[in-house]
């Protein structure tokens, strides 16, 4: 039977939202908005969907390698232990991502009908959500590209639009008659007051077979890339790897550029487009203004996040991470805290973070990069301190984490453990070694770290050596695929 076939689009280059997103952690995996991340939330979105499809038992999703163990596991943790994890080796942008997953739905079942959404959206209405969804059903069941239109309330210049038309046969559907860039101020008046401008969520439905007809109609080059680098592609524990020379031969475009723009002025296609308006509480969450926009605000119009105090101060995003910030006679001001970098700007002024970080990767600063907590397959590590021959670092792994069996050309190691069982393989030798005991890994043997209980293992690591980069690793073995090549 034909379903509902949920597909994310998990890319991202962690700028916009910096210093909580960075480069291998970017927005989508962060929970500023409830208690949720936006992939989870958005993971979640269709439950309790009760439309004429039912919704498929799992979902699809498009994800960079460098944070593909951080999503499984967030999906884990909402219920999704079952998912299609498609691995980019790089960004090729929405359309060859969409082309992926319409490929893989196809292997799945008889041409599903695809629900694609990005992963760093927030709906607040799911059911108004829900009500667009099967509003739009019989187009692309049809045979239609759907997308669907945020009704505007402000003349938003950061927004590309959509022109639509007329309804089609008396249903709230519209026709598709344009996409258009994001406008100067004066020509969003004109879009908000004329009420035949919607602005472009970047959500879209339609059957996998009809993009696969659209992107080879349009782009050739870009379905053969990905078809190519489908059938060569491998599956690796929870998943697959689409071949690496394939899809770097992969042009890059966006779903927007590359066929929807395309699609009105394209007659002998026979591939209507149209558009679903709603407006259910959307927001991209394009900079730390929207966060404010979209959050639960205090009496005097602050949002609070952590462990922070106000005094005199309005309308603020204030976020502590790791310690308390306190914060005296602000108006408008975004105060982001992190354990290694802190963000102090004005609330109008968040569009331009991108130069911070611009300047960041220029200095070839860490901070563009990772955070000082860096999230494992295994667990994770913190890096508390460190110096020119010395790093001190707090280290989790989680019940059932294995490490590889690795061993450093330029580092030694102590392992001092606070809390839980861990099993060390050092050389010849197993231990077993509980709190307050340690161990010694000399540089060039082999070690392996484990946790077979049933708590995480806690431990203080100090490598001390004349290079310490995480580059240093020579692995022999490893559960999660990450063999040294």
């Amino acid at each position: 039977m034909i379903s509902l076939q949920p597909v994310i689009l998990s890319g991202g280059s962690g700028t916009r939202l910096w210093p909580l997103s960075r480069e291998k952690h970017p927005k989508q995996l962060l929970a500023v908005v409830g208690k949720e991340t936006m992939l989870q939330a958005t993971a979640t979105r269709l439950h309790q969907f009760s439309g004429s499809l039912p919704v498929a038992p799992d979902m699809i999703v498009v994800c960079n390698e460098e944070y593909r163990f951080i999503t499984a596991e967030q999906l884990r943790a909402v219920g999704f232990k079952a998912s299609t994890l498609l691995l980019e080796p790089a960004g090729r942008n929405t359309a060859p991502a969409l082309t992926l997953a319409a490929l893989a739905a196809t292997s799945h079942q008889q041409d599903a009908v695809l629900l694609v959404m990005p992963a760093d959206h927030v709906i607040t209405d799911t059911e108004r959500f829900h009500l667009a969804i099967e509003q739009g059903l019989p187009q692309a069941m049809s045979g239609a590209m759907v997308t669907f239109g945020i009704v505007p309330d402000r003349p938003e210049t950061g927004y590309g639009y959509i022109h639509v038309g007329d309804r089609l046969s008396g249903s709230p559907v519209r026709a598709l008659q344009a996409f258009v860039e994001k406008p100067a101020l004066e020509t969003a008046q004109q879009y908000l007051a004329s009420g035949s401008h919607l602005w472009n969520s970047g959500i879209f439905m339609m059957r996998a077979s009809v993009w696969l007809a659209a992107i080879g109609y349009f782009n050739p080059p870009m379905l053969a890339a990905c078809q190519e680098s489908m059938q060569r592609a491998k599956v690796d524990c929870d998943f697959v790897r689409v071949d690496k020379a394939a899809f770097l031969a992969c042009p890059s475009d966006s779903i927007d550029y590359a066929v929807m723009e395309k699609l009105p002025k394209a007659a002998d296609l026979d591939i209507r487009g149209c558009v679903v308006p709603f407006d259910a509480g959307w927001s991209d969450v394009g900079a730390w203004d929207a966060v404010w926009q979209v959050s639960p605000k205090d009496a005097q119009g602050n949002v609070l996040q952590g462990d922070v105090m106000m005094e005199d101060s309005r309308n603020c995003l204030v976020i502590s991470d790791s310690r308390l910030v306190t914060c005296l006679g602000l108006d408008d001001v975004i105060v982001v805290e992190t354990p290694d970098a802190v963000l102090v700007t004005n609330k109008s002024n968040t569009q331009n973070i991108k130069r911070i970080v611009s300047r960041l990767r220029e200095g070839n600063y860490a901070q563009a990069d990772n955070h000082r907590k860096v999230y494992r397959p295994w667990g994770h590590y913190d890096s508390v301190d460190s110096g020119e021959y010395f790093q001190v670092k707090r280290i989790v792994v989680k019940p059932g984490g294995r490490l590889s069996m690795q061993m450093h050309h330029h580092r030694a190691e102590h392992w001092i453990v606070v809390s839980g069982t861990a099993l060390v393989t050092r050389g010849e030798e197993t231990m077993t070694l509980t709190a307050n005991e340690s161990t010694y890994i000399p540089l060039g043997v082999k070690h392996r770290l484990e946790n077979q209980g049933e708590t995480n293992l806690e431990l203080i690591e100090v490598q001390s050596g004349s290079y310490l980069g995480e580059d240093d690793i020579v692995r022999f073995d490893d559960v999660y695929g990450r063999l040294t090549s």
